[in-house]
């Protein structure tokens, strides 16, 4: 296969971590080329969605640590997306409107026959944060709105609640509402740009003691380790970017309930790789943007989570 991805630039990635150079390493070990493409590299000529993309290779026992672990192959062309067998979306968020046409650009690809994963209908389409409101069984007592009245009423109800942005990532302008929040007002005027912007309020999960795990569905398979994300002393969020520590372990029989109900569905939608967040008992997000993890369960486990992606991905292919 020739694998086109569509990431961000190379030298910025943190190489011996990032899930997508785990996934680049797993494929062309099978023998596949790569190319890469920036997301403002996507174009469309004459109707025809096209990319001035980049062959690369990567640089066998290069430290990863270090920025010389691929090279280019030639240099740029402008390639017409339906020539690669693979696309496969690895542009990290922010998820705002040139992240949104790029979306558009790859489905208007996959109706040329390009084949894309995650799909850009389907990335469009499910929202990390409000995706979970279609699996209300799974999730804990949740509010999706901007007004404050409401907002004000959800916590006097719960007592103590998370409240946050729907486009915030890595556990950014996430906040921690207790009962007795002498700044309450003042979060919920913020978050909300005083009612005019709506956010997500979830009754706390005091299991987050015990880490917000990351459980990756991968061709609607669940990987059988989530990566737990513990938070530090103190803090709220298990997030790695807020300085969580991620422990792998094994999925549990309600992890494995949450994973089979919804990973089934959504690969059935064009989502070959997804990322839920659980919380004790309970589904927080679901992530389809580029979730990550694969090095840190490969790591501390038996399982190859990029292997793994390399083989549903090629299965996918094949279809």
């Amino acid at each position: 296969m020739h694998v086109l991805f569509v990431i961000d630039p190379l030298p910025s990635l943190k190489a011996y971590k990032d899930s997508s150079v785990a996934m680049m390493r797993a494929l062309s070990s099978r023998g596949h080329a790569l190319s890469v493409v920036l997301q403002g590299d996507l174009y469309v000529d004459e109707g025809v969605v096209k990319a001035a993309s980049t062959a690369v290779e990567l640089i066998e026992g290069a430290d990863l640590h270090g920025h010389e672990w691929w090279r280019e192959r030639g240099s740029r062309t402008d390639t017409v997306l339906t020539a690669f067998d693979a696309v496969i979306m690895r542009k990290d968020p922010p998820f705002d409107m040139e992240y949104v046409y790029s979306t558009h650009l790859l489905e208007r690809a996959e109706a040329q026959g390009a084949r894309v994963f995650n799909s850009g209908a389907a990335i469009r389409n499910h929202p990390e944060k409000l995706a979970i409101t279609e699996f209300a069984q799974f999730t804990a007592p949740t509010l999706v709105s901007g007004d404050m009245k409401r907002l004000r009423a959800f916590h006097d109800l719960h007592g103590d609640v998370i409240v946050k942005p729907l486009d915030g990532m890595g556990g950014t302008g996430i906040f921690r509402l207790q009962k007795t929040e002498p700044n309450l007002g003042a979060i919920l005027e913020t978050l909300t740009d005083n009612g005019a912007r709506t956010i997500m309020a979830q009754r706390y999960i005091p299991e987050i003691v015990n880490g917000d795990k990351r459980i990756l569905i991968i061709g609607g398979q669940p990987v059988p380790y989530a990566l737990a994300r513990i938070p530090l002393a103190g803090e709220t969020r298990g997030n790695l970017a807020a300085g969580g520590r991620g422990v792998a372990r094994k999925l549990s029989e309600r992890d494995l309930e949450i994973a089979n109900a919804i990973g089934p569905r959504l690969a059935q939608r064009g989502l070959l790789l997804i990322g839920l967040d659980v919380i004790g008992d309970y589904v927080t997000e679901i992530n389809v943007t580029s979730p990550t993890c694969f090095v840190e369960i490969t790591e501390q486990t038996d399982f190859n989570v990029a292997e793994f992606f390399a083989v549903a991905l090629e299965k996918a292919v094949g279809a």
